[in-house]
């Protein structure tokens, strides 16, 4: 049951982890170092989906899985709309570099507007 538990608990923080990775960049609008957090998880985010490597929290989760008995994802509310969207049925090495591409381009967005109004504010243009 604990196993279950830790699983279940691990595709959560897997599922913030990469809403973090990709929106992110708009927290930093907000909170200006918070990304000193969000650079290096967001580069890791775009090294494992170009790369093609494989997340550590994905083969912990496979292992407390297998640690309590289970062969899928049957029953819980997490197994059945949380998985889904972390391990998309179809995915590719095209979707994957498609997925790199938005989280570099959204948070690409967010830091150079982020730049821009900070530049803004330190040197107004003189009337």
């Amino acid at each position: 049951m604990i196993q279950r538990f830790l699983a279940d608990s691990i595709v959560v923080l897997h599922l913030l982890f990469i809403a973090f990775v990709v929106l992110g960049g708009g927290l930093v609008l907000r909170w200006p170092r918070l990304a000193l957090v969000h650079l290096p998880a967001a580069g890791w985010g775009a090294v494992i989906e170009l790369s093609g490597w494989i997340c550590p929290l994905t083969p912990l989760e496979n292992q407390l899985r297998q640690a309590a008995g289970e062969a899928g994802y049957p029953g819980s509310f997490i197994d059945h709309y949380l998985l889904p969207i972390i391990y998309p049925a179809g995915l590719t090495r095209g979707i994957q570099y498609g997925l790199a591409a938005v989280v570099i381009v959204v948070n690409l967005v967010a830091y150079c507007w982020l730049i821009y109004s900070r530049g803004r504010r330190r040197h107004p243009r003189d009337s």
